[in-house]
This record gives C-alpha cells, structure tokens and sequence, in this order.
C-alpha cells in the first residue's frame, strides 16, 4: 500500500531571477524567497516561465527556501488580483 502524500503549502509569488536548469527565485506575497524548480506538468506542456511572471509556488514543510512551481498565472489573473489588492 503507497503512503499518502500531504500537499506541500502552495502559495503565489512573482519571478526576481531566472538560474540555470530551470530554477528561478521567487518572491513570494509574504515577502520571502524561495528557490524553485519547474514542476514536469509544466516542462511536458512547454509552458515558458519568464521574469516577471507570477507563480504558484509549493512550498516543502521540511525545506522552506525551497518549492516547485505549480501554476502560471496568465496576464487576465494578473490583472484581477492587482484590482482585488486596490480594493481593499
């Protein structure tokens, strides 16, 4: 029987610096960085991760510094969310 794996906490965050092999920092909306590595979704789809670009990051429990991207906001998203955060 395979163990369940629990979720890592998945939280959006905006990319500072493209690095080697897929790697990108990530400035996340609580204001730590973290390093994260392309998830294989997105490497299998193609989806091209820019600087600039917000993200969906998973974050490890056991490693902080450290997640995945999970999710690539579009531009549409990106500009509800700025409308959400002016209104409040």
């Amino acid at each position: 029987m395979m163990a369940n794996k629990t979720k890592g906490l998945q939280l959006p965050g905006e990319v500072t610096q493209c690095l080697s092999n897929g790697m990108f920092r990530i400035r996340l909306e609580n204001g730590f960085l973290v390093v994260a590595y392309i998830s294989g979704k997105i490497r299998r789809n193609s989806i091209r991760i820019l600087l600039g670009d917000q993200v969906v990051v998973e974050i490890c429990a056991y490693d902080l510094s450290r997640g995945r991207i999970v999710y690539r906001l579009n531009q549409k998203k990106k500009i509800n969310t700025i409308k959400q955060k002016k209104l409040i």
